[in-house]
């Protein structure tokens, strides 16, 4: 897998940007916060994405507290954005969808 370039980058990166993904100063990385209405529905949330990440042999640098998880995805092997990371940041935002925090 190739580290992502070029237009095709800056095409799905302005699309994740827009769905409240933000570039990772200092890495070639994305990262969301998401808060949640309480620990069940995030850790919920966590094992629906963990079950991807399993299938795809693709696991996000993620952290949570309580009500919050926030989110970061690299593909270590191409150190820097890969079209794993945007098929994990889409499957994410349509779960996010799912459970209404995210507008369509």
């Amino acid at each position: 897998m190739d580290a992502l370039k070029g237009d095709q980058r800056d095409s799905c990166l302005k699309s994740l940007c827009a769905k409240g993904w933000t570039l990772v100063e200092g890495r070639d990385a994305i990262y969301k916060e998401i808060k949640f209405a309480d620990f069940n529905e995030a850790f919920s949330f966590m094992q629906s994405v963990a079950l991807l990440a399993e299938k795809m042999d693709h696991h996000p640098e993620w952290f949570n507290v309580y009500n919050k998880v926030q989110i970061t995805l690299s593909s270590h092997d191409v150190q820097g954005l890969s079209k794993r990371d945007l098929r994990m940041a889409n499957f994410i935002d349509e779960l996010l969808k799912k459970i209404n925090l995210l507008s369509p």
